[in-house]
């Protein structure tokens, strides 16, 4: 006998598991009670829930799936990280300093940046240069995409006090010249934030409305849910109760604060307080760690220096304390996940991970950059999951290895570049994200690039190692049901039982053209068994 159900949603075609696994996927009905499935069927059964159903959503032919959930988010880091002019499609430096010039004539004291890829330098290291077409005494900063590393012009030095012979209590630097006048880069956070300290904050309301356009930007995209992979703004607990106070999180966020480089035992159990702070649609659960930073600003860990002779330390000092936080949050039952993306340092973290007492705790990785085989084996051997972000491959990178990232590890190195399709073939647990705002969120463009290998849209460009592609089912378990397995929970599957997480599409993603699907309409998202986008009248009537 059908139940009564707050929410009943009619597809053209619902991709069950079955529909995953390769039958064919049909036409019908989703049912959800108390925020659970509580019902999938054939269109002839629907007609015996309507009349039970609170709400019902008929999408049409559209595609209907689990929803989408982005494994690596920084939205409210992101709030600060995007202020300013979006530097991402600049090619050249000449593009970078122009678009600043003009950013300039409608900013007030400070000009701000982000997105910046390092190539617009050559072969150069990232510099003062970029802000030629400023008056040497105005105040500017430029974050790089990779969100480790930036730009400071001298007068924002000058201001924030950085004379180029600080130190950091982490693999943080300042960049001096051969005469120790610092270049303007400055790599890593800490190293950063000795100038974002000075910068003028937003205001609380301006941080909130910033807030809810991100979230809403990424529910329009499909995602449903994200892991937000730090807490280091001291707002961003009051940010979540301010807009749960007025309505809802446009998504589901699970929130793991960073234990950062050269943190103490005092520090990890404070984080440890903070497991299980919640509102309705946020909760904290879970640490973030870091192993080391990135390739283009040669702070990660290589097991050999890159060609610049750099990459060659974890950002943790001593590499022990890193295995020491992570077995203090293990014991305690907290799971974990590591940024690790240098072979050595996916090598320490698998091989930390390795050591820790199976007592059913999940742990991750993110990123997995570079890869040697026997690496790989370790994860496997590991059991951890890993969490993978496509477009940074096809966005940052080229098959022709003329990129920063691939000409600072030669071209050995760069044929190991993010092996999604390797990891998975071996068993490992794979979860999709973006790592917004190093990359754009929308949800549709990260599954078209995990199964071209290249930029959707872009049919102009080479593949980066094509043979890394994931099939549709694949790419779709990815960022679905991947993050679910990752964080050892029940979900991202439409089966009765299941939590009521939805996303549907205008084209169906097994069966539609990568490029095509990139551009397809998100016509719905449930959040928790609660409708938070829905686009099915508008749809109707264009």
């Amino acid at each position: 006998m059908p139940e009564n159900t707050d929410l009943l949603v009619l597809a053209g075609a619902i991709l069950t598991p079955t529909a995953l696994a390769g039958a064919p996927a049909e036409a019908g009905f989703v049912a959800i009670r108390d925020g659970v499935i509580v019902g999938v069927g054939t269109p002839d059964a629907a007609d015996s829930w309507i009349p039970r159903a609170q709400r019902v959503v008929d999408l049409g032919d559209a595609t209907l799936t689990a929803g989408v959930v982005d494994a690596h988010i920084h939205p409210v880091a992101g709030i600060g990280m995007t202020r300013g002019v979006d530097l991402s499609e600049a090619e050249t430096l000449e593009d970078a300093q122009q678009a600043l010039a003009a950013e300039s004539a409608d900013a007030g004291e400070w000009v701000f940046g982000w997105g910046l890829n390092p190539i617009v330098f050559g072969v150069a290291a990232p510099s003062m240069r970029l802000f030629d077409r400023l008056p040497q005494d105005r105040l500017a900063f430029v974050q790089l995409f990779d969100a480790h590393s930036a730009v400071a012009s001298g007068a924002a030095l000058a201001r924030a006090g950085v004379t180029g012979a600080e130190t950091f209590d982490d693999a943080s630097s300042i960049a001096v010249d051969a005469e120790g006048t610092p270049t303007g880069y400055l790599l890593e956070h800490r190293a950063m934030g000795r100038v974002t300290r000075i910068v003028p904050a937003l205001t609380f309301e301006e941080r909130r409305d910033a807030l809810v356009a991100i979230l809403r930007g990424m529910a329009e995209t499909g995602v449903t849910i994200g892991q937000m992979l730090d807490s280091s703004d001291p707002d961003a607990f009051d940010l979540f109760d301010a807009i749960e106070a007025e309505g809802e999180l446009p998504i589901r966020l699970r929130v793991s604060p960073m234990a950062v480089p050269g943190s103490t035992e005092a520090d990890w159990a404070q984080l440890a307080d903070l497991q299980g702070r919640h509102g309705r649609r946020w909760e904290v659960r879970g640490i973030k760690l870091m192993i080391d930073g990135t390739i283009d600003n040669g702070t990660a860990w290589l097991r050999e220096p890159d060609t610049l002779g750099e990459s060659t330390e974890s950002l943790w000092l001593s590499p022990p304390e890193y295995a020491a936080a992570v077995e203090y949050f293990h014991a305690r039952g907290i799971p974990t996940t590591t940024h690790a993306i240098g072979d050595r340092g996916i090598e320490f973290v698998a091989a930390t991970l390795n050591g820790l007492e199976r007592t059913g705790v999940p742990h991750r990785m993110e990123h997995i950059e570079t890869l040697p085989d026997d690496v790989l084996d370790l994860i496997v051997e590991a059991g951890v999951s890993v969490s993978m972000q496509p477009t940074h491959c096809t966005h940052f990178t080229r098959a022709d290895h003329t990129d920063n990232w691939s000409r600072r590890l030669g071209d050995e190195r760069a044929d190991r570049a993010w092996r999604t399709r390797d990891l998975h073939d071996m068993g490992v647990v794979v979860a999709l994200g973006s790592d917004w705002p190093v990359a754009p969120y929308d949800a549709r463009a990260t599954l078209a690039a995990a199964m071209l290998r290249r930029p959707a849209g872009r049919v102009d460009v080479t593949p980066v190692l094509p043979d890394q592609a994931l099939d549709a089912p694949v790419a779709l378990d990815a960022h679905t049901r991947g993050w679910w397995r990752s964080v050892g929970e029940a979900g991202g599957t439409i089966e009765e039982g299941m939590p009521a997480y939805l996303t549907a599409f205008s084209a169906n993603p097994l069966t539609a053209d990568p490029d095509a699907f990139a551009t397809a309409d998100v016509l719905l998202t449930v959040v928790g068994g609660d409708v938070e986008v829905d686009r099915t009248a508008v749809t109707a009537r264009g």
